[in-house]
């Protein structure tokens, strides 16, 4: 249209690699796996264990790092933790009791933590069974 003025993508600025995006599934690293290859009960316990972990720095247990305690976090991991356990539970098969077992410590250490514990049965996740 004669007198307007085309406005430049947002990514005209971000420089391309050299190979541009040709060689991109070249340089996959063959141990990464493509998710429709992971079996769900895999991603299911993957993720739980990231929570797991995450609960466990967030209520200062990591090792080799400085305490660092977050509660506010650490409840809500906990609880997703409790909530996925719950909702795969039927799914987990030999895998349920050792990620109940890290459960139930997370909410120990949350209540053992905690200035006000709260009652028992309203910890974080405790309403969930699993």
């Amino acid at each position: 249209m004669p007198g307007s003025t085309t406005k430049a993508h947002p990514t005209d600025g971000i420089p391309l690699p050299a190979h541009g995006f040709d060689n991109l599934d070249d340089l996959e690293d063959p141990q990464i796996r493509e998710l429709s290859e992971i079996p769900a009960i895999e991603v299911i316990s993957r993720a739980a264990v990231m929570l797991m972990s995450a609960s466990a720095e967030k209520l200062g247990l990591a090792p080799d790092a400085e305490p660092y305690v977050d509660l506010d976090e650490a409840r809500r991991l906990i609880t997703a933790l409790a909530g996925l356990l719950a909702a795969s539970r039927e799914y987990l098969g030999a895998h349920r009791q050792p990620l109940r077992d890290g459960l139930k410590t997370l909410q120990a250490a949350f209540r053992e933590a905690s200035a006000y514990p709260d009652d028992p049965g309203k910890g974080p996740g405790e309403a969930l069974q699993t």
